[in-house]
């Protein structure tokens, strides 16, 4: 038992407010099942979309497939939706489907543990106080904490330094000699942005990314009040935008013909834009398209041909309190270090520290590599469901999308046990096995493991965050669960309420 009595219980606990949260919150909803609570460490919704505030900031991912399928005819304002935009739209879904009053802000889990007698999942929250749940649902995602970089003398810097995820909006860059240390997703947004306003910028590049042109505009008045008009239009381009995502995705999965194809659609970008044939071919990556993300832009490689930026790809070797030193021996001093290094994406649900039966540590347990049945399930964590978990990321497409696949199908595992009547639901490890066997040896075929290192993969080279066929694959395999991939135990009364609920009504 608890240590401490249990200042609160409900059926269901998420851990996390971005589109992982509030759409197993919908979902939950959606079932009758009304006693869940979602917990937030900070003040408000929106996950990533809440903290990364960094100019040029949103998504690489037209709107119109970037939203809920429950909420798809929202009046975006452009094409690729920004930042503020996306957080506003997760604060109207929490508003319009009654989700604030589930919400606990402020609220950390440090821990949580399988109390096995019980069958009950016991938070522990970083305030001291304890939550009792007979599910524990994280929806935590996989880039939520970032990635700072091991560099000799970091800590010795003396100017300004901050990562991107922790843009720091009061210092002023206006006339500052800049350096950007990472050439990512991040850096590709907020670099176009502060290049004309430093003085000097230091762009240090690892390896190149593929660039992929983005047709990046504002809806017109007339295009939106079509759109409003005739709903249809836009669900029309959902599906066009669906397809597109499909059909890069397809290329990325070892078809080599549709890969070069994909190739050469990115080196004429380069070419069309980069007419420098020494920067040009500092631009260019030696692996396949798709190994590292595709970056989406128009503004990213005319901004590194601006006279005040410099592309350094010298490996550095050490900060020192006035500036950034390279293997060649260069000191290049400046006032301001920006860290565009991305996030710690395969160490999932670090920090919390959660344990399953027999005591079993979860980050302990994945430390070679995180193995779950479809990404939400590790054996030996009963009534413990992952969102955003390994293998479900992907190289192209809506991750919303394969939230909600995720989201229904944990709704179904609720379901499945409150009609059976038992009081807990584990995964089989043979079912773990034989899905991380398949996992393996797809991925070893596609570009996720072809030669680079990027954030899709683990320290020993695996792709623990990608998964490894389509969008609609997905959906299918996780339609209904098998039950014979599942342990249920403790017989106790029936819900009569959740067995009674039809899930064809759920999904339709």
């Amino acid at each position: 038992m608890s240590l401490h009595p249990p200042s609160s219980f409900s059926k269901v606990a998420i851990i996390g407010t971005g589109f992982g949260g509030l759409g197993m919150a919908y979902y939950l909803k959606q079932a009758g099942i009304k006693s869940f609570t979602l917990f937030e460490k900070a003040a408000e919704v929106g996950g990533t979309w809440r903290e990364n505030t960094y100019p040029g900031s949103g998504c690489d991912l037209p709107s119109h497939l970037y939203s809920f399928s429950f909420e798809r005819h929202y009046p975006w304002s452009w094409r690729y939706p920004k930042q503020a935009e996306i957080h506003e739209y997760q604060r109207h879904c929490a508003r319009k489907y009654g989700l604030y009053p589930h919400i606990r802000f402020g609220c950390e889990l440090a821990g949580a543990r399988f109390d096995e007698a019980r069958a009950r999942w016991i938070l522990s929250l970083a305030s001291g106080e304890v939550h009792e749940t007979e599910f524990l649902i994280t929806a935590v995602g996989q880039l939520n904490r970032p990635a700072i970089p091991k560099i000799p003398g970091l800590d010795r810097f003396q100017g300004k330094a901050f990562h991107s995820a922790e843009w720091d909006h009061g210092y002023d860059l206006n006339g500052k000699t800049v350096a950007v240390i990472g050439t990512g997703a991040s850096a590709v947004q907020f670099v176009p942005e502060i290049a004309r306003r430093v003085q000097r910028l230091h762009v240090y590049q690892r390896t190149p990314g593929w660039v992929i042109p983005k047709v990046e505009r504002a809806f017109s008045d007339f295009e939106r009040r079509l759109l409003d008009r005739m709903k249809w239009l836009l669900d029309l381009d959902r599906a066009r935008i669906f397809g597109i995502t499909e059909a890069l995705g397809f290329a990325y999965r070892g078809h080599k013909w549709a890969e070069a194809i994909a190739t050469g659609f990115a080196r004429s970008h380069i070419h069309r834009q980069v007419r420098d044939p020494v920067l040009r071919k500092k631009l260019t990556p030696d692996y396949p398209i798709g190994c590292k993300r595709a970056l989406l832009s128009n503004d990213w490689l005319p901004a590194l041909i601006r006279p005040n930026v410099e592309v350094v790809t010298d490996a550095i070797t050490e900060i020192t309190a006035t500036g950034i030193r390279t293997a060649d021996g260069q000191l290049r001093k400046v006032d301001a270090l920006i860290l565009g290094t991305g996030f710690a994406a395969s160490d999932f649900l670090a920090p919390m520290q959660i344990h399953g039966l027999e005591g079993r540590e979860l980050a302990s347990q994945w430390k070679q590599g995180a193995e779950s049945f479809l990404g939400m399930s590790a054996p030996g964590f009963p009534n413990l469901f992952v969102l955003y978990g390994p293998n479900t990321s992907l190289g192209s497409g809506s991750i919303i999308y394969m939230l909600e696949q995720q989201q229904r199908y944990v709704v179904q595992l609720i379901q499945a046990q409150a009609a059976t009547g038992y009081r807990t639901i584990d995964v089989r490890p043979a079912a773990v096995q034989r899905h991380m066997q398949e996992i393996r040896a797809r991925s070893a075929r596609s570009t996720y493991e072809g030669g680079c290192k990027s954030w899709y993969q683990n320290a020993e080279g695996l792709n623990t965050n990608n998964w490894v066929g389509s969008q609609r694959e997905f959906a299918r395999r996780t339609q209904r669960p098998d039950l014979a991939n599942y342990e249920m135990s403790g017989p106790v009364v029936r819900d009569e309420v959740l067995a009674s609920m039809v899930v064809e009504d759920l999904v339709s």
